[in-house]
């Protein structure tokens, strides 16, 4: 039970309240610079119940997220989340902004992305994973505290189809990925820490798992042909998440062409 943790999945039919949307117009700021990636959907948080997950979000407002659904070489971030406070004024941008090469494959991989309001449902979630990587022999362990992980985590995918069926979209709660083994979450850690190593990212950052949570899963590989076992981790450190500033929000992409 402490182990659980509530998330928000978001689907494009249920009967639960409309919370956002897949796509749709671009709406940012005037003096937001252009996304370096494709526009993927928008939540409003003013209707998102409080309880559907144990992030500290902002009441109002709108979050949108951004995602190249590709796996990244030397350590870069693959998307982005921008946050638009209620009432702030916002002019409609080019939603191609980021395709600025003209890449006629990655346009048309742009043109499917999935589009349409969402509705959410408050879910529970539970780990996908079942290890934590030591780098070094045996290489990895059950999760601490958790001698038996492996055989949990297999009762829980053979279960969660009918308790809480994963969406395209979720907010919150557990990380998944077509082959899980490591958590997700930590595995994009490792990846921010490195990336500060590099000078790819700006610090700081902490390389404690337990600072970090998931924001944001995206199956992109439900909907976009071609990017079959896609998925988008946007991950962010806790006192970011706390103090707003969802530009240091770090995104992730497992695939597996």
């Amino acid at each position: 039970m402490a182990t659980a943790r509530p998330c928000a999945t978001l689907t494009r039919d249920g009967d639960g309240p409309v919370v956002g949307r897949f796509g749709g117009p671009l709406l940012l700021t005037p003096d937001s610079p252009d996304p370096a990636h494709p526009f993927v959907a928008s939540i409003d948080l003013a209707v998102l119940p409080a309880d559907t997950t144990d992030l500290p979000l902002p009441p109002d407002g709108h979050l949108l997220l951004f995602a190249f659904p590709e796996t990244a070489d030397y350590y870069e971030t693959m998307g982005s989340v921008v946050y638009v406070p209620v009432g702030t004024a916002v002019t409609e941008r080019d939603r191609n902004a980021w395709n600025s090469s003209g890449n006629e494959e990655y346009e048309a991989m742009f043109e499917a992305f999935p589009q349409g309001p969402l509705r959410v449902t408050t879910d529970v979630s539970l780990p996908y994973h079942h290890a934590v990587d030591l780098s070094e022999e045996p290489w990895s362990e059950p999760l601490p505290g958790h001698p038996r992980s492996e055989e949990l985590v297999e009762v829980w995918q053979n279960s969660y189809a009918d308790i809480a069926p994963a969406g395209p979209l979720q907010i919150g709660g557990y990380a998944d990925e077509e082959a899980v083994f490591t958590d997700p979450v930590a595995d994009a850690v490792s990846m921010v820490v490195k990336a500060v190593e590099v000078g790819r990212w700006d610090g700081p950052v902490s390389d404690d798992v337990s600072d970090w949570v998931l924001l944001a899963d995206w199956r992109a590989g439900m909907d976009v042909q071609g990017w079959e076992s896609a998925t988008v981790h946007w991950v962010i450190q806790r006192e970011d998440l706390a103090a707003r500033r969802f530009d240091r929000a770090f995104t992730k992409v497992f695939w597996n062409p």
